[in-house]
């Protein structure tokens, strides 16, 4: 069974910086794409970047110039690095993985910036 677990969430005060990960397991294969995405309360799910096998990477306009999206093929791990973190990136931090046809979603990691 695939699994996808992400960690590195926490508090950290504006202008601070976090690292995500986001490791999988129960697959040989590396992922066509992963992506993370966040959620803050009330809001929708929304993308925060996507980054594919060959390495091309995506980003939301929010976050593009504060966050680096990355990955280890050979580990199926991916990161994002997030700096200058502002009040409104605050919110859940989901990381997917896409794969024949399936999305691979963990649980999520929560991320809280103070202002």
């Amino acid at each position: 069974q695939v699994q996808v677990v992400e960690s590195g969430g926490g508090f950290v005060q504006a202008g601070g910086s976090l690292r995500l990960s986001c490791a999988a397991s129960g697959i040989i294969f590396s992922f066509d794409v992963m992506g993370w995405y966040r959620q803050a309360p009330g809001k929708q799910r929304e993308l925060v970047a996507t980054i594919t096998r060959g390495g091309y990477t995506n980003y939301a306009d929010s976050v593009k110039g504060r966050f680096t999206i990355s990955r280890e093929n050979a580990k199926n791990t991916m990161y994002l690095q997030m700096n200058s973190l502002k009040p409104e990136d605050t919110a859940v931090y989901y990381c997917n993985g896409q794969i024949f046809g399936a999305v691979h979603w963990g649980q999520g990691t929560q991320v809280t910036v103070s202002s």
